[in-house]
């Protein structure tokens, strides 16, 4: 199961549910996927085929939802 939290911009923002206990958020759309972590810090895990700036585009993306993402996180994850 991967539940998606939201779609902006062409980028499909997502949970993988059993994976690893730290928290972060998959990133996918025609042109690659990334993962990052959200905590401590907002920080590129994974890229596969995003260029520098759709990179900086997806980061500022999860700057302005973080409060969503670590809520559907808290909630899907229950902790």
């Amino acid at each position: 199961m991967s539940p998606t939290v939201f779609r902006e911009s062409g980028y499909r923002f997502f949970f993988f549910s059993r994976e690893e206990e730290r928290m972060h958020v998959h990133v996918v759309s025609g042109d690659g996927e990334a993962k990052f972590w959200l905590e401590p810090d907002i920080e590129l895990s994974k890229n596969y085929h995003y260029t520098r700036k759709q990179l900086k585009d997806v980061e500022k993306l999860i700057e302005e939802h973080l409060d969503e993402l670590t809520s559907a996180w808290q909630e899907h994850f229950g902790n």
